[in-house]
């Protein structure tokens, strides 16, 4: 191969640590998560040499088949998910000399002595050191059962100088109570340290790049508080439907898959105080600690605060689609909402009467994940007679697509005229350093093997999320009399505007 040109944009950057021995033991090994984005992510790793040789993994599932067989499915995963640019036939092969494959169900013991004969043999041959990761990316209802089986299996705790980590996927319970009884059955076999509560969200760039752009540039972490900003909106918007998942959407929601872990996970960057330092336990003592701070939602007031709304048919980027009661697996009276708009306030000094406003919805207009950050007015309007109306400086801080921060400002037009333009200040990642930002899986895998759990959601921010959220599930668990209410297609249902409208603000126009 010919070696690329060295990227003058990348001078001074340094590659990040390396992973020490370890195995990654997926459970749900031939599901559509690993597929899609464990086995890419663990392979451009590899590629970029930040695991080691002595490094596995160990495929476990229903499915009967040999080590040779999972490797060929993971390498046609390869091909449909993964990067075929930088798609390397000798890295590849070496790389799965390391794949290993297990079969059994999930609760049942002997799949659990079998996991660990294999992993007896795993460590002889490929000297992983008795480190290990158990990956449940399975579904939730058995996150109890693997982990009380690796427990009797004499899995969970790690012996002599090893170690052992569990990643569990979201949803993390499905209300307070379910997400309470979660936490405590792996409390029962794990210590907290070794809890990873995964949200992909976190490892997105972008989202990382919240605590340098805040604590690392003394120009705008003065301005963070109610003094200089008047309200903060978070959108998360996807195009796409329910993409077969109806089934799944109809016991969860918009609330509960995007509203009580990803969205919040932002809420509590941008709430934040300073922390001490960079440590795990640091920075989500602060993350916290801001979310602790919320205002309870009055349950006989939730309307005020709260709007649902549920998409019909319509068009989306030039193409028709069904609503979603005539999507597979949704029942065809249902009220699961499919957008979800909320408004929050703190109850603390950063910020007093900033409300933050929160909407995330399917098959709207377009996909677009942003932070936007409306500053207040100056106190004295000097720019009278221009001919654009005065607007607020607005800091937009783009999670997906397009990764990126701008900055609104006012700047005159040339001439003799005072007149005044609204423009932008574009910092964008791609152009910027001209590389393609890792994908979040790549991040979060390595931060677990290197025991770096700073990106990972623990159980008080968990269960703080629900609750926060909970007077709203209660007063949704009554029907809604007028699903659809929105088009498929448009920015989500009219009260979502007045919600905001009440408040003398406009959601902003993406």
């Amino acid at each position: 191969m010919t070696e690329a040109p060295a990227n003058p944009l990348r001078a001074g950057i340094r590659i990040g640590p390396t992973a020490g021995p370890c195995v990654v033991v997926i459970f749900g090994a031939t599901g559509d998560l690993t597929r899609r984005k464990l086995l890419p992510a663990l392979y451009r790793l590899a590629q970029q040499h930040l695991i080691p040789a002595e490094f596995a993994i160990l495929g476990v599932s229903r499915q009967q088949m040999s080590d040779q067989e999972y490797r060929a499915k993971m390498r046609e995963a390869l091909t449909e998910f993964g990067d075929e640019d930088t798609f390397d036939e000798a890295e590849w092969n070496s790389f799965a000399d390391g794949i290993f494959y297990a079969a059994g169900e999930f609760k049942d013991g002997e799949t659990y002595a079998k996991v660990k004969s294999r992993l007896k043999e795993i460590d002889e041959e490929r000297k992983t050191q008795g480190n290990r990761i158990f990956y449940l990316a399975t579904a939730p209802e058995f996150f109890g059962p693997i982990s009380n089986q690796l427990a009797q299996a004499n899995l969970a705790r790690p012996e002599g100088q090893a170690w052992t980590r569990i990643i569990v996927e979201k949803p993390f319970g499905h209300d307070l109570e379910s997400a309470r009884a979660l936490n405590t059955q792996l409390a029962s076999v794990f210590e907290e340290h070794q809890i990873y509560r995964i949200d992909h969200y976190l490892g997105k760039e972008t989202v990382q790049n919240l605590l340098v752009f805040r604590f690392a540039n003394s120009i705008f972490e003065p301005m963070w508080n109610y003094q200089y900003i008047d309200h903060v909106q978070i959108t998360n918007a996807e195009a796409i439907g329910v993409e077969g998942r109806g089934s799944y959407y109809e016991r969860a929601g918009a609330l509960r898959d995007m509203m009580q872990n990803h969205v919040f996970q932002l809420v509590s960057l941008i709430a934040m105080d300073p922390p001490v330092s960079l440590k795990s336990d640091d920075v989500r003592n602060e993350k916290i600690r801001a979310l602790k701070t919320v205002r309870p939602i009055p349950v006989d007031r939730v309307d005020e605060y709260a709007v649902r709304g549920q998409y019909g048919p319509g068009q989306v980027l030039g193409e028709t689609v069904v609503g979603y009661r005539e999507e597979p697996g949704v029942d065809p009276n249902s009220s699961t909402e499919t957008f979800a708009a909320v408004k929050i306030k703190f109850d603390n000094w950063r910020w007093a009467n900033v409300p933050f406003f929160l909407r995330s919805g399917k098959r709207l207009q377009k996909r677009v994940t942003e932070i936007a950050i409306y500053f207040k007015e100056g106190p004295h309007r000097l720019f009278t007679d221009n001919d654009a109306p005065l607007e607020p400086n607005v800091l937009v801080i783009r999670i997906q697509p397009n990764e990126g921060i701008t900055l609104r400002f006012g700047a005159k037009l040339p001439g003799q005229a005072m007149r005044i333009r609204w423009v932008n200040m574009d910092f964008r990642y791609g152009s910027s350093f001209g590389i393609k930002p890792p994908e979040a899986y790549e991040r979060l895998l390595l931060d677990c093997m290197l025991g770096d759990s700073t990106l990972y959601a623990r159980r008080d921010m968990v269960e703080r999320g629900w609750e926060i959220v909970n007077p709203i599930i209660e007063a949704w668990k009554k029907p809604a009399s007028d699903f659809p209410n929105y088009e498929a297609g448009s920015w989500g249902p009219p009260a979502a505007f007045e919600l905001i409208e009440r408040d003398g603000r406009k959601w902003r126009k993406l």
